[in-house]
Parts: structure tokens; sequence; C-alpha cells
């Protein structure tokens, strides 16, 4: 890690700090304590919140927080304080359990012969670093791309969990990597992300505006959409302009939201997917970003719990939005700039952290 890239700084340098009502953000906090109290450094913190209970108004969160964590500014290598803040949301597509004229499009589970090579058991330096191949003899090469999976048809040695009635929103599903499938009968199947095939995420909106079909302001998820309807032919073509491809798992029925990669259920609104190279999973982390497509601000505390594919860099955030429709209009529409700043426990020290104005 850059030396630059957290940096100790005050209460007083987070902005609107004192506006956010702490208290909506209190059961995203609690939900990260199940996971973070297993930790040396957040056990006494994640302690002394389950003795707060679950509902402390925002008075007493907020001395909570300010006596017990310290904020350190987040930068990346370059020393700048801003980046990219975009949006996701968990997706409700249509579906089946069984194949037909409808529903044609596979829902695919891990494939067998996938293999997962985690560099960190082997080397702490390559922490978060893992390759996806399969066997050729007695040599790894990558794992098939999106369009060779395609390809393969009946012979995919991934097992097929269900079947999607539309590609379009099977793709954004992926994208978004955990969603629910609404049945024929009406009720609903919800499925998480399970793996991938260790091919980089290439976005499908920017392949469209090199290609001269949409200007940059339409790359939206609703612009793709159109341009998918109106262009059938090309469909594969898009798709397979991203080589990458998420595989799903069916996860337990629940009311809560989908479970991140810290292994709790998502809040709308709260939980934030960030790079853990940088930020560690299930620590609070404030956010100054703007509303969607627009100026007004955004300030609020935030919690990190989730990861994602193109979530890559130290200030660089997806923000979750919720279920369904109204939250996809809004994932889609938020591409902002914004800072953050990680709150991580008194004597907690991060590796390779410096001091504000270095």
């Amino acid at each position: 890690m850059d030396k630059r890239q957290l940096q100790r700084t005050s209460w007083d340098e987070l902005p609107d700090w004192r506006s956010d009502d702490l208290a909506q953000a209190w059961p995203a906090l609690r939900q990260s304590c199940k996971a973070l109290v297993k930790q040396a450094r957040w056990q006494r913190v994640c302690e002394d919140a389950q003795r707060l209970g679950d509902a402390p108004g925002a008075g007493t969160v907020r001395q909570f927080l300010e006596t017990r964590l310290t904020p350190w500014a987040v930068r990346n290598p370059d020393g700048t304080s801003e980046g990219l803040i975009t949006g996701y949301y968990e997706p409700i597509i249509k579906g089946s359990r069984a194949r037909s004229e409808r529903y044609r499009w596979p829902v695919h589970g891990v494939p067998a012969d996938m293999l997962t090579i985690d560099f960190g058991d082997l080397y702490p330096d390559l922490r978060g670093l893992r390759l996806r191949g399969r066997l050729v003899g007695n040599k790894v090469v990558p794992y098939w791309s999106r369009a060779e999976l395609d390809g393969m048809q009946e012979r995919t040695p991934a097992p097929t969990l269900m079947w999607a009635a539309d590609p379009i929103d099977l793709f954004f599903l992926q994208v978004q990597g955990s969603g629910r499938v609404e049945l024929p009968d009406g009720s609903q199947a919800r499925i998480g992300y399970a793996d991938q095939n260790g091919h980089p995420y290439q976005s499908i909106g920017r392949w469209l505006v090199n290609q001269g079909e949409l200007p940059l302001e339409k790359a939206s998820m609703d612009g793709i959409k159109n341009w998918a309807r109106n262009n059938p032919h090309r469909l594969s073509e898009l798709l397979h302009s991203n080589p990458s491809y998420v595989f799903f798992k069916e996860m337990p029925p629940s009311n809560g939201g989908p479970t991140g990669a810290l292994g709790v259920p998502l809040t709308a609104g709260r939980s934030l997917a960030v790079d853990p190279r940088t930020i560690p999973l299930g620590a609070p982390v404030f956010l100054a970003t703007t509303a969607p497509n627009s100026e007004r601000p955004l300030r609020r505390l935030m919690l990190a719990q989730d990861t994602g594919g193109a979530i890559k860099g130290a200030v660089r955030a997806d923000f979750f939005w919720g279920l369904g429709a109204d939250a996809g209009v809004q994932a889609g529409r938020m591409r902002q700039q914004g800072q953050l700043w990680v709150l991580l426990p008194n004597d907690a020290s991060p590796l390779g952290a410096g001091t504000a104005g270095m």
C-alpha cells in the first residue's frame, strides 16, 4: 500500500459530519459487527455497540463513534483525494426453473472444472490476488471467456440453476452481483454471487460509445437496454465485448438485503462496495459525493460491506441503492466524483498510513 493512501485526520475534516442522521446507519454498523467482532482490533468496539442496543439516538451514535474511532482520509496513489462513485442495486428479473421458448437464457452456477488459486496463501504481499483457470494436461490456462461459455451451450461445464427471460436483464444482474428471479407462479428465488471466470470486466456501455453507437451521456443502463432492443441481431456482439462472466448460487429466502462480500445483508443507502486492498471490509466509511446526475450533496456514513469486479482503486466505491426498479434508476444514473474517509479503532494504525499533510 502506498503510504499516502490512508492519512490520519480529524472529525472536523468530514464535510457535514454533524448533519448526518447517524442513527440510520446504526443497523448497518451492527451488521458489520457480526463479522468484525471476530477481529482483535474491532472486538471491543463491537462489544460496546452490542451493549448500546438496536436503536440509540443520533447523538449517542455520534459520541460512540467519535470516542472509539479515528477518521483516516483515503488518498489515491498520486495523492489526490477524489475518485469515482457509482451505484448498484438488487434487480428483479423474470425467470423459471424449467427451460421453455420464453425462458431460454441460462443462469449458471460455478463450473466444476474451474480452478481458483489464491496467491495470498503463499505470498502475503499478494493478498487478495486470485487466479481462475482450468487444467489442460498439466498446465493451468485461463478459464473460458463469456463468448466461449455461450458458444458451448449445453456442453458448458457450468451447471444451470434456472432460466432467464431476457439476456440483457440477466447481464445486468451479473453486473450487480446478486438479485431475485421472479418465477412464473409469482414467487421469488434469490441468487447471489458465487464466483467469476477471472477475465477482466469490460463496460458494454463504453464499447457502445467506442463503436459510435451511443453518445457517452446516453450510455446508461436504460440507454443500453434500448439499444439492445433495437439491435437484436448484434446482441451477442454486445455481450461478448465483456469477457467477464459471473456465476451464481441460490440463496436462502430472506426479506433483508442481499449478502455482500462481508457475509452480512446489505442495507439500502448505507452499504458500500470498496476495494479491500485499501479499505478494510466491514469498516465504517464516511462518503462525500453528490446525488445521481446532480450537484446536490450526498454526504453520509456508510459501511464497507461489499466488493465488486469493477471496484478497483483507493478512492473508488459503489453505493448500494436497494431493491427493484426505482433503485435501479438511481444506480444507473450514478457516476459522481467523491471522497472517502475510513473510520478505524483508535489504536489501529494501518500499514503504510501516513499523517495528513505529509
